[in-house]
Formats: structure tokens, sequence, C-alpha cells
């Protein structure tokens, strides 16, 4: 397959410096984390390739220390068993063994989707960043890369040189309750953001993954369904986001999905693993299954599983005495081997082991709060209710269940504990302490700032008639481990926001939510934000929004449909009770699962199903309101052998200093059979009022592609080529055509 380009966007190396490790600290070594004479192996040379080192080692180890290096420990809490080596943990997702006489240090592993887990339960204290949607949200790659390298340091600051961040699954499913782990509908907006977080969390030496490789689209029956879907659609939607975040962060590690694609679950499948993943695509480094995500011994092996986690069920004892059967060739285990070692030299965990420090936590919330000042997304501002005057606004209402006190956040293993709190329950609904009401009140000295909870109609909506503006915070919960019923608001929020726009035509509504949300009130409100779950600091990131101090720049990630019945699939496919757990995937003998979902829409993914299907949509991907105006003119694009250039100029015409996501579309010839445009190119550019800057973006070939199935290999089709340039997917006014050969 030929080799996609490394999007840096302008990351230089300066930034990488600036974004550097937490301070070393001379401390005793950990415990299994190599003796005195460690550095006296040939293998400690660190001018050395990681291949030649892990090579090195492999040499040098015994079959139960390769044994060791291919399976997890346990995790605190997992059911089932008793783990004798546990107390060697962290306190975190689990760990593998080092091989302490040859240096090789033990690998302690963190979930860590948007910020460190488990910090309550170990004493600790870790930054909530804003969700991983909201950070889509932003468009930019460097944003991108401070998200991950925060998450870096507070990893190492508490022991952990192994995260499980790097979430990348494109939304199919908005319903899907892990849509705000990921990064948004389009392979290309995801695969290069999430490259860039994982580019700069590595760099703060620690093991970075891509997860969950792959079509992991819906949360229910997510251990036993069968993600249907053509080889062409696969890799042009899914499996491209992973492609290109691989090529741009070269993470250590592939988490593989739980479940089965085309019929083999994701962590025995040959195509996946071996044809594209480490033939195709040369990845080098290890695959690591989702925890219990694993299902044979031999099957599994050949078809490119190196790790097991959390336990060895099938990779402790059965892959040893199946090595010594002939069952699974030593060859075979030493690849495994292989790859985990050189990973662990390649990350940098090696030669630089674990030193705790203390959480830089002042420079944890003020990244955070500017992450989520980009990430908010203002979607609609009817007369120019925001950004609200202090000089005409004398009285706020705010109005909303906690808004008084805390925003809402994302469970399942992403979870992170919030300050001052014991652990929460799996599931449970966890509130960060970022007050709305504070933040707002706080930004208006003087001005009468009044709350109601919304739980007495009567009384939030004579609150609402006394103020100048009424600003009402809903939310939607989303997690890991549960789907969404449906895109609207729970708990009577709907009839909430729209009695009090029925008392008070300004009202604002801010949303903190997961996914997509339909809005039945839209009509009746002056304005909309689209707030995510915005992290640590996520209401002063609002209140810099409501009150200007902040330009919005969001855009959205993905589609925002008017109902579930313009979605592909309308109605979610729900396995039923008996197709549920390990004795119905085992019945045969053999893990095979139980139920099918069908991705018959194929490439027709977001906004390619909406174009294609000329279905209208609440606000479609790409859209961001700003309170300034931009202007796009001097469209040029000019092919060339690997790359097309296209270049254009953005003006910002309004009075106020801002950021415009310039978005770049492709529309391929119509015998190609691609929808009517995919996203070939995007660039944040920052804008004085008046001033003009020219955008210049090379689109590598590959983005103008499609996928033969016949060969297994991308190609140009010939032919004529619709290059669009605008503010989002349907505000395009820059339109040209060419010819490609």
């Amino acid at each position: 397959m030929k080799k996609l380009p490394c999007l840096r966007f302008g990351l230089t190396a300066a930034l990488l410096i600036s974004l550097g490790g937490a301070p070393s600290f001379a401390q005793r070594p950990f415990h299994h984390e190599g003796g005195e004479s460690a550095e006296e192996h040939p293998w400690m040379n660190s001018k050395l390739s990681p291949d030649e080192r892990a090579e090195m080692v492999l040499k040098e180890l015994t079959l139960d220390e390769k044994i060791d290096l291919v399976h997890g420990e346990g995790m605190p809490g997992w059911p089932g068993k008793v783990f004798p080596k546990g107390y060697l943990g962290n306190g975190g997702a689990g760990f593998v063994l080092g091989v302490e006489r040859l240096g090789i240090p033990m690998i302690q592993i963190s979930d860590a989707a948007y910020g460190v887990r488990s910090s309550a339960d170990n004493g600790r204290y870790s930054t909530a960043m804003p969700s991983p949607i909201a950070s889509a949200a932003s468009w930019d790659p460097q944003a991108a890369c401070e998200y991950g390298a925060l998450i870096g340091r507070e990893l190492r600051a508490q022991g952990y040189n192994m995260t499980l961040g790097g979430g990348t699954n494109i939304t199919r499913e908005p319903r899907n309750g892990r849509t705000f782990e990921y990064l948004g509908e389009d392979p290309i907006l995801a695969g290069t953001l999430v490259g860039n977080r994982i580019k700069c969390e590595q760099a703060q030496h620690v093991i970075g993954d891509i997860k969950h490789y792959a079509v992991n689209d819906q949360e229910s029956g997510r251990n036993e369904v069968n993600s249907v879907i053509g080889k062409r659609a696969l890799q042009e939607t899914d499996l491209l986001a992973f492609h290109i975040g691989i090529e741009i962060g070269n993470p250590a590690a592939v988490m593989c999905s739980y479940n089965a694609v085309n019929g083999d679950f994701a962590c025995e499948n040959k195509y996946l693993l071996t044809d594209v993943l480490k033939k195709a695509w040369k990845f080098k480094g290890f695959v690591v299954s989702d925890w219990g995500g694993t299902h044979s011994v031999v099957k599994a092996s050949a078809a490119g599983l190196d790790n097991e986690e959390p336990e060895d069920i099938y990779y402790g004892e059965p892959l040893k005495q199946a090595v010594k059967d002939g069952k699974v060739p030593a060859a075979e285990l030493d690849e495994h081997v292989r790859r985990v070692l050189r990973s662990e030299f390649a990350s940098g965990i090696v030669d630089f082991p674990r030193q705790r420090s203390v959480v830089d936590v002042e420079r944890g919330w003020e990244t955070s709060r500017q992450v989520a000042e980009q990430s908010i997304v203002l979607l609609k501002n009817d007369k120019g209710v925001l950004p609200l005057d202090r000089g005409k606004v004398r009285s706020i209402a705010i109005i909303g269940t906690h808004a008084d006190e805390s925003m809402i956040s994302g469970g399942g293993s992403a979870q992170v504990d919030p300050p001052g709190f014991s652990s929460f329950k799996w599931k449970e609904h966890v509130w960060f302490p970022t007050s709305p009401l504070k933040a707002v009140a706080a930004k208006a000295p003087g001005l009468s700032v009044k709350f109601a909870s919304g739980a007495d109609p009567a009384a939030t909506a004579a609150l609402a008639k006394q103020s100048d503006v009424a600003i009402v915070f809903v939310h939607q919960w989303t997690s890991e481990d549960y789907d969404l019923p449906n895109l609207s608001l729970p708990d009577n929020q709907d009839a909430m926001i729209d009695q009090v726009a029925s008392a008070n035509p300004h009202t604002i509504v801010v949303i903190e939510s997961g996914s997509a949300v339909t809005m039945p009130w839209i009509d009746k409100v002056s304005g909309v934000l689209e707030a995510w779950y915005a992290g640590s600091k996520g209401a002063d990131a609002v209140a810099n929004i409501l009150f200007g101090d902040v330009n919005p720049s969001g855009k959205l990630p993905m589609t925002f449909p008017r109902s579930e019945e313009d979605l592909p699939h309308p109605r979610e496919v729900i396995p039923s009770p008996s197709m549920l757990g390990k004795n119905a995937v085992m019945a045969t003998g053999e893990a095979k699962p139980t139920f099918e979902v069908h991705y018959d829409e194929g490439l027709k993914v977001g906004y390619k199903w909406y174009d294609a299907e000329k279905k209208p949509v609440l606000f479609p991907f790409g859209f961001g309101l700003s309170y300034t105006s931009y202007a796009y003119s001097d469209l040029k694009v000019k092919p060339g052998k690997e790359k097309t250039t296209v270049t254009f100029t953005v003006k910002n015409t309004g009075s106020k200093a801002g950021a415009e996501v310039a978005e770049v579309y492709a529309g391929l010839p119509p015998e190609t059979g691609e929808p009517p445009k995919r996203l070939v190119g995007f660039s944040k550019v920052k804008l004085q009022a008046g001033e003009s800057k020219e955008v210049t973006l090379n689109i590598d070939s590959l983005y103008l592609s499609i996928f033969d199935e016949a060969s297994e290999s991308w190609k140009l089709a010939p032919g004529a080529y619709s290059f669009m340039a605008g503010g989002s997917s349907q505000d395009l006014p820059l339109v040209q055509k060419i010819t490609l050969k």
C-alpha cells in the first residue's frame, strides 16, 4: 500500500521541547526496574536502533521470560481471579512483567482517554482534559499535541509508562456510548488529530496506543457483534483513520477491539492484524488485546495478536504448552516478543525509567481550559445575542441541574476522578467541580446572576422572565458499556428549554454532551453553544466564550442530524439477552459472534451519507460560527505527481480577531461511485480584524484515491475532480475543476 504522508501541520521540534516532560528528580529505581549492572549490557546503547536492541535482548531470553512479556499480570478489581504478582502493579489497568536481569522494565499501564484514570483509588491527582470529541472540534493538530503531551506528563508523574488513550473509531453510530472518546466522523480529521496526540504523548517516554481496531462502532453487544462491511468501505473509512494516525504518531501499540469484523473477532483477525496492519502498513509495534478480548491461543497468535491483557488465560501456560507442542512455532512467539521489546526501546521507557513526580496542577488547568476554548462550537447566534454586552445586560439567569456547581463528564474506563472525591462506581454519573454560575458571576461583577435548577418549572420561568438573559445548561451523559436510546436530551430537559425560551426570548443554551443532540426548541432560542464534556476548567472556558474574551473557533467534527430517522440505521441493532456473554460466544467450542450489524451504507459515513442521500441536517459537519466573519477568494489548484497543491486566501472581514478553520473538499469523478465529496485538507488560520492570509495545502494523492479490492491497493482514478474550499461542508464558496490523469 502507498505510504501515507506524515502530516505534521507545522509542528516543530521547538514545540515538542516546550511540551517536555515533568522535572526529573533523583529517586531510587522502582522494584524490578533494572539493577546497577543493567547499563553494561550492549542493548543499553541508545545509539543502536530499537530493532537492533530488541533482537539482542530476544536472544538472551528464556521461554518463561518470553511468555511473561506477552500477557498481563492482572488488573485491580478484574473479576474471577486472584493475581499473585498484583502487588507489583501501579494501581492502573494492569502491567506486564519486565526482565530485571536484562534491564527491561515492567510496563505499567493506565487508561487515559482524556486524563489518567483511577487517581482517587491511588491517592493521586489527574487533570481532566475536554473529551476527545471536543478536542476534534478544535480542528487543531497543535492542540492535539498539547493534549497528548499533558497526559503523557501526568502518566509519568503517576508512575505509568503506557497509555490506553488514542481512540479513533469514526462515528458511524452517533448513539454509540463511546462517541465522546473518539474524534468524529471523518477519517482524515480523526487520523490527523489522533496521530499528533500520540506523537506528543510518546515524546514524554510512554508507550502510546491507538484503538479500538477496528469497526467497534457500538457498545451494545460489543463482545458478541459481527461488524459486516465491504473491504473497500472498510479501507476508505474506519481503517483510513487508523492508517493516518499510525503514520503520523507512530504508536508503539495498537489495541484490537472486542467485536468481530466480517466473521473473525478483531483480536484473532488475520486480515486486520497481519495483512493490513503489519504487512501493508508496515507497523512495527505490538498488538495488544482489549481487556478480555482474547479468544484463543493458536488462532490469535497466527493472526498477529502479540499481547493478551489483562491476564494470561490464553497467552500464559496455554501458549507456552502450544510452543512446546509445536502448535505455535517458536519463531511466531519470538515475533510477538520482539515487537514488545522494540516498542519498549522505541518509546524510551528503557532509557528513561519511571520516576514519579508531582503533577503540575496549574499547568494542567491552563492547558485544559485553552483546549476547551478552542473546542466550544457556536451553533446559533441570533441578532448577535453573543457575546454578552456587560454595558447592556444587567441580569443573568443561570438555569440547569448542577449548573450552580459542576459540569458532566464521560464515563467508563475513560473516567477521570474529580479532585476532592472518592472513586465512583462503574457508569456512575460524575460531575466535575467547575461551576458555570461562579464562572459567569466572576465575569460580570456588579451584575445580578441568579440560579435555578429547573426542578420547579414556575420558579424557573419566573427567574427567566425577570432576567435580561437566560443561560440554560443542559447535559447528555454517555459512557462505555452503554449506548444512547436516542439523541434527545434526557430528563425532560427539552421541555425545560422550551419553557425558559417562552418566558425569555434571549435564551442561550449551553450543551454538555458526548455526541450529537436533537433540538426541537432550536427556533425558540437565540443562542446555542456546544461545550461537549469540557474538562477541569470547562466553566471558565464557557464564560470566556459567552463574554467574548475568547472568540469561538470550534467546528463540528460530526453531523448533528434532525432526528434518528435520518441516520443510516434509524434503529440500532440490539442483541437479545441469550446472545450475550462468553457462553454464547463459545457455544460451538470456538469463538463466534452471536449477531450482526451490516454497515451497508458503506462509504457513506457522516456528512457523506447526508450529501449522497440529499438529507437536510440540523448542523453540518465542519460548521461553527464566530464573533467575526471571513471571506474566501483566489482558489488555485495545481496538480502534481505525488501531491496536489491547493491555495486560496482567507480574510477576516469583521471587527474582532479570530481563528478560522478553512476546509478543503474534493469531489471525485462520478464513475468512481464515491459520495459527492470528501474532506481532503484543513488549516486553522489565525487572523486579526481586516487581515488576509494565503493558505496552502498539499493534498496527498492517496486522499484523492479509491481502494481497489481486486489489487488490494489504492488507485487514483483518471477524470474530472472538483476542489471546494470554505468554512464548512455546506458552505464552500470556492470551486475549481481540474482533470487528473
